[in-house]
């Protein structure tokens, strides 16, 4: 049976690269503890909206560090070490949470286990990247994406039934899914090393090799450093689907709120799973920054329109509109990053470069914490609409303004 052609750069991907994909699965369906963190932190321990703000966005940036540190050591040690013992530290965390109650040192240990599975993060990133090539790479990554929202869809509801009936068990299944997922990559992944292979692909100007530091190379490029800064104004506002709709939906529903936030996690995973090869299909032809642009306009749209509901199906269709840019925006940026990032700094320029764009989504919470405090909840999301609108605009112009330099070039070289 002949697969449909949105479907088909899918197949005839390396072995180890399916295994990858299953282990995404399983650790996102067994992601019972972070997307009910706000809950857990407000109706269990008692905190304040400002303080569990605080603990959300310090769990956000705890991947910062165990990113950093990650990195280098994937590099020294390989990916596959880094991954099992970073994530199986990370499954050990959870356990004594489980018994503590409602003890304070609960947040701290999942502070904890956010930094060792950060620390995974650029080692599994770096695996995917040494079993592929060029011409199957976007490919990989998009079907790992999907992997990931494919256990979200499903995940959320099993935590929130957990949460609600026997909450020792979200961390102790959050520990089971990572010890199974771990079992799968020692038995049936591969070892892969810091790449030793020489790329003879001949490559634009834009990605061959330069010398000088990280920042040095980066600042030579000030539309890449621009792109960042704004893509931390997009993670900002997406931080928001998260701790500010759980607090609107206990301030509107009391207890259920964990129960509907599972809804709008499944409805988001479903939108990625059945959606994202065809969004990817339909907008393959536009320049990354435009599709970027275009998500801006879909979270605005999104997140603006919770201003004005209260029933629940209206969430779930605004969530369906959200989870469209977060498509757009996900399927994307790599892209944007890899064909601005100097063969060299590959590595680097991720590195620096993620810490820049999810450094919105770190203090988002945080922050807003503070301002639902002092203005309500409500007022999130005229505020999250104007500055996923500033964006969008500022992102159109970006790409408007690649288009000509491009153009430019062209005439120069003819």
């Amino acid at each position: 049976m002949k697969l449909p052609k949105f479907l088909e750069p899918y197949s005839n991907l390396p072995r180890s690269i399916y295994i990858l994909f299953l282990v995404r699965v399983i650790n996102s369906m067994g992601s019972f503890v972070f997307p009910l963190l706000t809950l857990f932190l407000t109706d269990r321990l008692g905190l304040g909206a400002k303080e569990a703000g605080a603990f959300v966005s310090l769990s956000t940036m705890s991947y910062v560090p165990g990113g950093l540190l990650g990195g280098k050591l994937s590099d020294i040690f390989g990916r596959k070490k880094v991954m099992v013992i970073s994530q199986g530290l990370a499954a050990l965390s959870f356990i004594p949470c489980a018994f503590l109650g409602k003890s304070m040192v609960i947040p701290w240990l999942l502070i904890l286990a956010g930094v060792l599975n950060g620390a995974a993060q650029p080692a599994n990133s770096a695996m995917v990247a040494d079993l592929t090539n060029s011409k199957n790479r976007k490919a990989a990554f998009s079907l790992l994406y999907m992997g990931i929202n494919i256990g979200f869809s499903v995940g959320p509801l099993i935590a929130g039934f957990l949460y609600k009936k026997y909450l020792p068990f979200t961390f102790l299944g959050n520990a089971a899914a990572i010890f199974i997922a771990i079992t799968l990559l020692m038995l049936f992944v591969e070892e892969t090393k810091p790449s030793y292979r020489n790329i003879s692909d001949e490559i634009p100007e834009e990605e061959k090799a330069q010398e000088g530091s990280v920042f040095s190379v980066l600042l030579k490029r000030p539309s890449v450093l621009i792109y960042a800064l704004l893509s931390s104004l997009y993670s900002f506002a997406y931080s928001q689907g998260n701790f500010s709709t759980t607090l609107q939906l206990k301030q509107l529903y009391g207890d259920n709120a964990s129960t509907l936030m599972g809804g709008i996690f499944f409805t988001n995973g479903i939108v990625v799973v059945t959606m994202t090869a065809i969004i990817v299909y339909l907008t393959k032809k536009n320049k990354p920054l435009f599709n970027i642009a275009l998500a801006g306009i879909f979270f605005a749209c999104g997140f603006g329109m919770l201003y004005f509901i209260s029933a629940y199906p209206l969430y779930i269709f605004s969530t369906v509109v959200w989870t469209i840019g977060e498509i757009l925006n996900a399927t994307n940026s790599g892209v944007y990053i890899a064909d601005h990032a100097p063969s060299s700094h590959r590595g680097r320029f991720n590195s620096i470069l993620t810490i820049i764009t999810g450094a919105g989504s770190a203090v988002g919470p945080y922050i807003m914490g503070g301002y639902i405090q002092r203005f309500g909840v409500r007022l999130v999301w005229p505020l999250v609409f104007a500055i996923t609108i500033f964006s969008a605009i500022s992102m159109y112009t970006l790409n408007l303004n690649e288009v000509k330099k491009q153009k430019l070039i062209k005439v120069k070289t003819c």
